[in-house]
């Protein structure tokens, strides 16, 4: 297996963990009972971690698609290179780096986190196209 599909199975396992994390959470606020019912009524509001955690876990499902499917195009076109790794690599460190750093509430550096997994879709992107 490539470094590249390598770095994809571990950002799969990356948003299982935000998945468990956010479920695990919200269960303890509205109760195993509600969790497991139909869910007809009202949930209380979540609260300031799960909320933030929850939005983490939709920003990975925004560029998880890109990713993956920028890793595979690489695969499949056999356009492996330092750069494809390189890419695969911020993309997915930085990713790991924004989840406790979007639950403590840390606004710039977040934001310059996201920057950086955006930038390793870049290279990937870049690598593809032309390279």
């Amino acid at each position: 297996m490539t470094t590249e599909l390598t770095m994809l199975a571990w950002t799969l396992v990356l948003a299982l963990v935000q998945i468990f994390l956010v479920s695990t959470l919200r269960t303890m606020e509205t109760g195993l009972a509600f969790n497991v019912s139909a869910r007809d009524g009202e949930a209380p509001p979540p609260r300031p971690v799960t909320a933030r955690l929850q939005r983490a876990q939709a920003n990975l499902f925004e560029t998880l698609p890109l990713f993956a499917a920028a890793v595979l195009i690489a695969h499949v076109s056999g356009r492996h290179s330092g750069q494809t790794v390189l890419g695969c690599e911020l993309y997915l460190a930085a990713r790991v780096l924004y989840v406790p750093l979007y639950a403590a509430g840390v606004p710039v550096l977040r934001t310059l986190v996201f920057g950086v997994s955006i930038w390793g879709l870049i290279m990937l992107f870049k690598a593809i196209l032309i390279g």
